[in-house]
């Protein structure tokens, strides 16, 4: 049975938490991953910080091939990096084993990882890799997408559903809004940036899940 899990890494053990050493109060948020030959191509967000270099922020580490700026939205930078596949580190062995990532976030206290495997037993194999090359991850949640579950809550994080269900109890979506990101991020024990991301994800994945079963006009 196909099995998400969360779970945390110190963000000095994951190669793009330099960052936090020049840029303590950012976020840093995985896009997504494009396994290619020998390296794994990760674009991630920036957000929190209105430097002009950011791609200057992060200090150079042998699991970094090299990063590169793409484009900047008023306090968020897109970047690229292409990562070294050499270098054991949490992205790597994702690649090595049968697990998707769904998201990654990061501060400057640790790094949260949203994971899927096929089967419970893809998520147990995952475990003790990271484990053999000095991978401390802790796991915090594991729960299995039982037949019930509606398309809605299977494609939605445990982290998104929890963002989005706190943002709509709390008059987030009201006109005029009754609650901010920031407030519900004091909740939620995460930054405003961490809150925009969820609520984002979680509102993508709810529209594609919804727009997906809309049945196609008849010819």
């Amino acid at each position: 049975m196909a099995t998400e899990a969360s779970f945390t890494v110190p963000s000095e053990k994951f190669p793009l938490g330099t960052v936090f050493e020049k840029l303590p109060d950012v976020s840093v948020e995985l896009e997504r991953i494009i396994p290619a030959r020998d390296v794994v191509i990760p674009y991630f967000w920036v957000r929190g910080t209105a430097v002009d270099d950011v791609e200057g922020a992060f200090s150079e580490h042998p699991g970094v091939k090299e990063i590169q700026f793409v484009d900047s939205v008023e306090d968020e930078h897109l970047l690229r990096v292409e990562w070294a596949m050499d270098y054991d580190d949490v992205l790597t062995t994702l690649t090595e084993t049968q697990v998707t990532l769904i998201e990654a976030v990061g501060t400057n206290k640790q790094w949260t990882f949203d994971i899927r495997g096929d089967t419970r037993g893809d998520i147990a194999d995952f475990q003790p890799r990271c484990r053999e090359v000095g991978i401390p991850i802790m796991i915090t949640k594991l729960r299995a997408l039982t037949p019930i579950e509606t398309a809605t809550e299977a494609a939605l994080t445990d982290t998104q559903q929890e963002a989005l269900v706190l943002a709509y109890e709390r008059g987030y979506f009201e006109s005029p809004r009754e609650a901010t990101m920031k407030e519900i991020g004091d909740e939620l024990g995460i930054t405003q940036q961490a809150v925009a991301s969820r609520l984002r994800r979680g509102i993508k994945h709810i529209l594609g899940s919804t727009l997906s079963d809309v049945s196609a006009p008849s010819r």
